[in-house]
């Protein structure tokens, strides 16, 4: 049987409703959750004593089942005899003190103040079809008639999908009015959505309006989101933020959705954020090896990255995180980074934060009790220690800390929180291991850290290790030495025999994010030509994801310097471009390869920590001539 109106517009008349109660007959017809399903949400607003008007009854038992919990003083209206009618003959005997009455909401009877709570479930959604002005002029009407019956104090309670026309005129309306307002988003709505293709895509609100007395003059205006049954309401500046703090949730749970049906996304990534603060919390990427045979064992799983080590390019790239996941021989796997300025207590504690959020984002046949395990690196969170933090004029928010590597040394990392999975410098530490120094860290540990924490290790005190290099293109650059020949520079000559540049770009709508375009203008090509001796190199770190534009700054550069080698680093998008002035110049001589090999040797020698630095002789031979 079709019970589905042609059009949207029908749910707003009179003649479909007492049609669609006729062919329906007395069976409950349920929108967006039963009591139970709801209960939580209406129990924590709506307490028993309470006089309840219920619009839009319909056949719905909801009314019914807050009765016989104790919420005796329920009044139910709807525009439709034919409801009324079944309603009152189901509930004479059983609840006699429970009213029925046809009723029009957008002209009703009772007197202004006349209740304490008004419950729509769906009602609103159901009038609200379309931006039409004459629907929204009824609207208008049945949102003041709300206002008018309600008392000070009063709440209007309305249940509903939160779409976006529906959220804007509903928040509007009773905000204008000075009325405090609230969107809580209702617990296990989630679950409801995602059994069944047939039920609705988005998550289930609540609308809580509470209606205060006018205030001359006042444009006090609350704004305030509940995304969780017991959590901590957030307070927002306006509604423009609620209603994209709610099209966040209906994002999310979108996603769900299709994750639960198999569909092939891509890449998915998504922050959840504190419940109070709304700050991010935690970033989580999805994903899926089709290669992977399904068993009962190896479906899902959670992985969570220590702190720091979030940059790496197994758990900070697409292609690493598929490597892990394929690895770790699990169908889905989630990883799980975790985030600066926030304090985690021990990897129980997170993995009892995250149990239930992530068993959202589970596999299709996925047992709800199945244990699901997680995963790390060391069976610890890793340590984060912040030096310094404040914000650049240039480059905005920024942060120097402390992480700890897989080999248990420290690195000490400068961020622009602006990109803030990018390691913009690095450098790694010595390690202070005086029995003083250690003292001093075990007795500040325990004034700092929860006792649950007391057993990570601290960042101890320290200093650079000058002889070790972190990042892979600084290797390659400093390789470019090897091209040097053997020359001699008198002291007062204003020339150099390497210059290197490798300098961010602080603009985000370029293609080119290192180096900004004017150090590579032909005019300042020309001054670093005028400072370099005839046999030196100029060595350039470039990292440039438009095409075209690449191609510009590499004819630009060979119009200068007329030898050209580019270096590749594998796993970036980094480019190590060594510049030369002299075509007769060639890079693989014997001569420079013996030199090449002899930096090698020297690098190599114990205790330097240069021991994964590139081959150098290997890399002279492989680099592309322009």
């Amino acid at each position: 049987m079709n019970l589905l109106p042609k059009s949207s517009k029908e749910f707003g008349s009179v003649d479909y409703w007492e049609k669609f109660f006729q062919q329906r007959g007395k069976k409950a017809f349920e929108w967006y959750g039963t009591y139970l399903e709801l209960c939580g949400v209406l129990h924590k607003y709506i307490k028993p004593r309470e006089k309840v008007l219920v619009i839009g009854c319909g056949n719905s038992e909801l009314s019914e089942q807050l009765y016989d919990v104790g919420y005796q003083d329920i009044v139910n209206i709807d525009i439709s005899e034919v409801v009324i009618k079944q309603m009152k003959e189901c509930n004479a005997t059983r609840r006699p003190q429970m009213r029925f009455l046809k009723m029009d909401m957008t002209q009703m009877e009772f007197p202004d103040a006349s209740f304490q709570v008004v419950l729509d479930k769906g009602t609103l959604d159901a009038v609200l079809t379309d931006e039409e002005e004459k629907t929204l002029q009824q609207v208008d009407r049945m949102l003041a008639e709300v206002g008018r019956v309600l008392q000070v104090g009063g709440r209007y309670l309305c249940i509903s999908l939160a779409q976006a026309h529906i959220l804007k005129k509903a928040v509007g309306h009773f905000s204008r009015e000075g009325w405090m307002v609230r969107v809580h988003q209702v617990a296990n709505s989630q679950d409801q959505v995602l059994e069944a293709e047939s039920q609705f895509s988005l998550p289930v609100f609540a609308f809580i309006m509470t209606k205060f007395r006018p205030v001359p003059g006042s444009a006090l205006q609350i704004f305030e989101l509940c995304a969780q049954e017991q959590g901590k309401p957030v307070r927002l500046e306006s509604a423009e933020q609620l209603a994209e703090a709610v099209r966040e949730r209906q994002q999310y749970a979108w996603l769900c959705s299709q994750l639960r049906r198999k569909a092939r996304l891509g890449s998915v990534s998504l922050d959840l954020c504190d419940g109070d603060t709304g700050e991010p919390r935690y970033t989580l990427h999805v994903v899926d090896s089709p290669t992977v045979k399904p068993s009962r064992d190896n479906r899902f799983a959670i992985f969570i990255i220590p702190q720091g080590r979030e940059t790496e390019w197994l758990f900070g790239m697409d292609e690493g995180r598929k490597q892990l996941a394929a690895s770790a021989g699990f169908r889905r796997l989630i990883t799980v980074a975790l985030h600066r300025g926030q304090q985690y207590e021990s990897m129980d504690h997170i993995q009892a934060e995250l149990s239930a959020r992530v068993m959202e984002l589970a596999p299709a046949g996925m047992p709800a009790q199945q244990q699901v395990p997680f995963l790390s690196v060391g069976g610890d969170i890793g340590v984060r220690t912040i030096q310094h933090q404040d914000c650049s004029p240039l480059s905005g928010d920024y942060v120097i800390e402390d992480v700890q590597g897989d080999d248990k040394r420290f690195f000490r990392r400068l961020i622009f929180l602006s990109n803030r999975n990018v390691v913009q410098s690095e450098a790694r530490l010595l390690k202070d291991v005086s029995h003083r120094a250690q003292k001093k860290r075990k007795k500040d540990r325990k004034k700092q850290r929860p006792a649950e924490a007391e057993d990570l290790p601290a960042a101890p005190e320290q200093s650079i290790d000058k002889s070790y290099l972190c990042c892979e293109h600084h290797k390659a650059m400093i390789a470019g030495l090897a091209l040097l020949r053997n020359t001699e520079q008198l002291p007062a000559q204003p020339r150099y025999d390497v210059i290197m540049f490798d300098v961010d770009s602080k603009d985000p709508t370029l293609g080119m994010s290192c180096p900004p375009p004017a150090f590579v203008e032909q005019s300042f090509l020309q001054k670093v030509k005028s400072i370099l001796i005839p046999e030196g190199v100029f060595i350039l770190n470039l990292v440039c994801r438009d095409l075209g534009l690449k191609d510009s700054v590499l004819a630009g550069l060979k119009a200068v310097f007329p030898l050209l080698y580019v270096r590749r680093i594998e796993g970036e998008v980094n480019e190590i471009l060594f510049c030369q002035l002299h075509p007769e110049q060639k890079l693989a001589t014997p001569e420079l390869l013996e030199t090449a090999q002899a930096l090698e040797r020297t690098l190599r020698k114990p205790g330097r920590g240069w021991d994964d630095t590139y081959v150098l002789s290997d890399m002279l031979k492989t680099v592309k001539i322009m």
